[in-house]
């Protein structure tokens, strides 16, 4: 019989440059969801500071992102759970003839405190790379570096970061690897549309999500664990937080009744059915066809049809 894997989705309101609340506040979540036997808690991104890099407190504050990864990794040995600490951002010090650099990182934590996964984003919003080209802040992009999937308590899993759900190759390097579930810590607001999308659609970034979010999960039979940041309850408008966080599978679309039409902080806890994700594969064989020899799209050769079907997470 498949597992079923039982998952909270916490959708945080995180306050500007305030990390010790926001830790505070996500560390009660994650207690709550605990004590009603959730095995992975997941967070969003900037989940601790915001994005606010103008702001002169930023870097300063980036800075200390260790110790938090730290208090993540005590909070995940006491309560025996894994956590995703949605996206931490680090600040890193150069050589006095560089810039220092800030990397936008999640990590996957054990539910012995270890460090299982650590992923760094690879798609850049286009804001955030004009926010660095023009100096406000400098902010890594990775350019080849693969997309690394790791061993959980799940099966392999592997995660993304926001804007890189833009980016069906992606998901592609990671199901090719075997993960057959891929969390997406993220902080995607409605304004992130322009002008003239808005003027055609206020809820523009709403459809974008939850038509990308259904694609991906069918496309690669796979379950899609998103969680987006919410707004301040009772003080969200639109053109905010989009909110929005769910689990996405095939056959079943959006799971989370608390957060997946909520703009709001909420939180969700949703049970991943391995088993629709078998039956996903049996009906699309879309690994299936990824492992063959003669598949279509040779420039992925190399990382599956070498290994053939079971490093696709072949049933």
């Amino acid at each position: 019989m498949a597992p079923i894997h039982k998952v909270a989705v916490i959708q945080l309101y995180p306050k500007p440059l305030q990390p010790d609340l926001n830790f505070a506040k996500a560390a009660d979540f994650i207690r709550k969801t605990a004590s009603q036997g959730v095995q992975l808690a997941v967070l969003p991104e900037y989940h601790l500071t915001n994005w606010v890099p103008q702001d002169p407190k930023f870097s300063e504050l980036c800075g200390q992102w260790e110790t938090y990864l730290k208090k993540y990794q005590t909070l995940a040995k006491e309560l025996k759970i894994c956590i995703v600490p949605g996206t931490i951002v680090e600040l890193h010090k150069e050589a006095e003839d560089e810039e220092d650099k800030l990397l936008n990182v999640a990590y996957f934590i054990g539910p012995d405190g270890g460090v299982l996964g650590r992923y760094e984003k690879k798609n850049l919003w286009v804001r955030i790379g004009l926010c660095r080209r023009q100096g406000i802040t400098h902010v890594r992009e990775l350019m080849h570096d693969p997309h690394p999937v790791f061993q959980t308590p799940f099966g392999v899993c592997g995660m993304l970061i926001c804007w890189d759900l833009a980016f069906p190759e992606g998901f592609r390097e990671l199901i090719g690897q075997g993960a057959r579930i891929v969390i997406i810590p993220t902080f995607w607001t409605h304004s992130d549309c322009s002008e003239y999308g808005l003027s055609k659609n206020p809820m523009a970034e709403k459809l974008f999500l939850e038509s990308t979010l259904n694609s991906r999960a069918y496309e690669n039979t796979c379950a899609v664990i998103f969680v987006n940041a919410g707004g301040p309850v009772g003080s969200t408008g639109r053109g905010t937080y989009a909110g929005l966080s769910r689990v996405t599978m095939p056959f079943l679309g959006a799971l989370g009744d608390e957060t997946k039409d909520s703009e709001e902080e909420g939180m969700s806890i949703i049970d991943i059915d391995m088993e629709v994700l078998d039956e996903a594969e049996k009906n699309y064989k879309v690994r299936e066809d990824m492992g063959r020899a003669d598949w279509h799209y040779t420039y992925r050769h190399d990382n599956f049809g070498e290994k053939g079907p079971n490093s696709l997470g072949k049933l």
